[in-house]
């Protein structure tokens, strides 16, 4: 998706490819770490669970050793038997299985450069009325850096913008993607404006709100004052 061809926005463009370049890529890079927070959530999401609906403890309990399993395959190298262990998953009863198990696969992947497979998987939770909320979500945001370059600027800013919301647990990720394309549109105060918004978020990591002041400053917006001033050098002695 091309932006605007105005010269004074060239260090947006410059920025936006290697935003977009560099979330794919740290997708893939951070794979391990995200799969590990994913499992922790995972096994207290699980443990709740057991916890409320002793009922199903047993199935839901087998579940959880497939997934563990699952994932020392994967720290083993075994791929193969990894994703057989996840795709037999995909179907598991409890939800926060099922999302769990899904994820990885889409993570898994990634790692390999199939794209088309994650972007299957992410679309496939997105639309899973029975998935948690909080898994659609993620899967939305996902798909959407993933056929970024595909999409109309209007496909994205109806697709992401109810995520692309102030205290939205997305917020950083999604409000790029629709200011961008709100700026692809030639909206440029749009934009800026919604940069400006991403920055003054706290809830919002500090390396996306850093790069919201820089795109809103190169669009005539200033929210330097969103982020924490720096210390005072120490005077000479």
């Amino acid at each position: 998706m091309a932006l605007p061809n105005d010269p004074a926005e060239s260090f947006v463009r410059e920025v936006d490819e290697n935003l977009r370049r560099d979330q794919l890529r740290d997708m893939a890079k951070s794979y391990g770490k995200w799969l590990i927070v994913a499992v922790v959530l995972l096994l207290v999401a699980v443990g709740g669970y057991l916890f409320w609906q002793d009922r199903q403890k047993q199935e839901v309990a087998e579940q959880t050793e497939a997934m563990s399993a699952a994932i020392d395959k994967i720290g083993e190298g075994n791929v193969k038997g990894a994703t057989a262990d996840l795709q037999s998953l995909s179907n598991a009863s409890n939800d926060v299985v099922r999302a769990g198990s899904e994820l990885a696969r889409a993570a898994m992947a990634l790692r390999q450069n199939d794209r088309k497979t994650a972007l299957d998987i992410y679309k496939r939770i997105a639309a899973d009325d029975g998935m948690p909320q909080p898994y659609r979500d993620l899967s939305t945001v996902r798909g959407t850096m993933i056929e970024y370059d595909q999409l109309k600027p209007d496909e994205i800013i109806s697709r992401l913008s109810p995520l692309a919301q102030p205290g939205k647990p997305f917020f950083g990720t999604a409000g790029e993607m629709v200011a961008l394309a709100t700026l692809a549109k030639g909206d440029r105060n749009g934009a800026g404006q919604l940069f400006a918004r991403i920055a003054e978020d706290r809830q919002v990591p500090q390396s996306i709100r850093s790069r919201a002041v820089q795109f809103a400053g190169s669009l005539g917006v200033d929210a330097s004052a969103a982020l924490p001033a720096e210390p005072a050098a120490n005077p000479a002695q």
